[in-house]
């Protein structure tokens, strides 16, 4: 077996969707001729813990684990929050206030902790590295961010050793969705920049998620970027992982699984519900949105102002294996994207796990984005943008006629090319590449 060391923030019993990608792949590696080596934090701060993803964990799996520091004590401390409160990812609020003392927060994450709030493990992470790949044998590297000082200690090991390096983007960096609200001084956006770049170019290969994605890495690095996205691993949907007896629920349900922050509020689709609603007693009776997962206070007082009070249900996490269970029996899985710049490549690990589900897709977002795309080639659902208030009107009713008819189905064609196997292959053919 060829050896690859896999530098991640996240890892097992870490739940959520940043854990997915690498848990999976790594569960493949080995059928192509390829044995993972995990490096991940051992005390990581994280809001959601998932112990029933262990099983996915290949055996005899060698898992490298050091200490890391990080600052959220002292941003708890700050914000008068307990030691236990969770600090969750990207700008969702479950409180209604944005204060002053928050806005100074951003301020400082994004100033003094270049690149991310795990900049402290870098450099004895590439002294722990350095020491074991002296002594054990790696064929190749590869690191997965955000976040992203996972880049700059495979980039640490790269210099020193010259091994063969995949860098790994699951999001953007300095174009992603958010990076206009970290506040930045000038000085900082350049930092962000200069350490970007050097990523980009001193890395073996760069790999990303989608189409679009990849464009914005290409002109940023002048170089070519590979595309493996995210995928849906086939383990977690046969019958009895999903219940062979299970029927889908009733009533007229839009299900939306994982965070849902204040970017990706479906705002006119809440306002054509609730319109429907005032127009069609039986509708409103029928009605249920479904939200499992940390869901922005943003979000609850939108479906407050429509009159969708009654009609919504909220869950916190569920394990993942429930998850999957919990979509194969939804009406309707809600899919809204991030109405912010440079969105165009958002497919987020959800997208692809809807589609192993078979249950139909609404999408909120732009309709000749990536993620449009994979649902008319897969004929897995509907994408309607954000403000087309007819066009996403046209869409609920056909669902709603679809529903009364018991005809709510979905053909999900061609969706086997992105199962976490096949996805998996294609990733040990780069390493392959890259070790000659």
């Amino acid at each position: 077996m060829k050896k690859v060391l896999i530098i991640t923030y996240y890892w097992p019993p870490t739940g959520g969707a940043g854990v997915q990608r690498w848990l999976k792949f790594s569960k493949y590696f080995r059928k192509f001729g390829w044995e993972p080596i995990i490096y991940t934090p051992s005390n990581p701060d994280f809001p959601i813990n998932d112990d029933t993803l262990l099983k996915d964990v290949p055996s005899d799996l060698i898992i490298l684990k050091t200490q890391i520091t990080e600052p959220y004590d002292i941003y708890r401390k700050i914000m008068r929050k307990k030691k236990t409160d969770a600090v969750n990812q990207g700008f969702l609020s479950e409180e209604k206030e944005n204060t002053l003392l928050q806005s100074a927060m951003i301020w400082v994450r994004g100033n003094f902790f270049i690149p991310d709030a795990r900049k402290f493990w870098i450099k004895p992470s590439i002294s722990y590295l350095s020491d074991y790949i002296k002594e054990h044998h790696i064929d190749a590297v590869i690191s997965t961010g955000p976040p992203h000082s996972m880049h700059l200690i495979a980039m640490g090991l790269k210099q020193k050793f010259n091994t063969p390096w995949i860098a790994d983007f699951r999001d953007p960096w300095t174009q992603i969705d958010f990076y206009s609200q970290l506040k930045l001084s000038s000085f900082a956006d350049a930092k962000h920049k200069k350490l970007e770049n050097q990523v980009l170019t001193q890395a073996n290969k760069v790999v990303t998620i989608s189409p679009s994605c990849g464009k914005d890495l290409e002109k940023l690095g002048n170089r070519k970027v590979d595309i493996i996205t995210n995928g849906f691993d086939t383990d977690d949907f046969t019958p009895i992982a999903i219940g062979v007896d299970s029927k889908v629920s009733d009533g007229f349900m839009f299900h939306h699984t994982g965070a849902l922050n204040k970017d990706r509020n479906p705002y006119t689709l809440w306002k054509v519900l609730g319109d429907l609603c005032k127009e069609n007693p039986e509708l409103r009776k029928e009605l249920i949105l479904k939200f499992t997962g940390k869901t922005d206070a943003i979000v609850l007082d939108s479906l407050k102002q429509q009159g969708l009070e009654t009609n919504f249900q909220k869950y916190e996490y569920m394990p993942h294996s429930e998850i999957v269970k919990s979509m194969a029996q939804s009406p309707i899985l809600l899919l809204p994207l991030n109405n912010t710049p440079n969105n165009a490549g958002v497919l987020s690990g959800k997208l692809f796990e809807y589609l192993a589900a078979k249950r139909p897709i609404f999408g909120v977002g732009l309709p000749n984005a990536d993620a449009a795309s994979i649902l008319k080639e897969t004929q897995a659902g509907v994408m309607v943008d954000f403000d087309d208030y007819e066009g996403t009107k046209k869409q609920v009713l056909n669902l709603y006629a679809q529903y009364k008819s018991n005809t709510l189905r979905v053909q999900s064609n061609s969706i086997d090319k992105y199962s976490r196997e096949n996805c998996a292959r294609t990733y040990t053919n780069l390493l392959d590449e890259i070790i000659g």
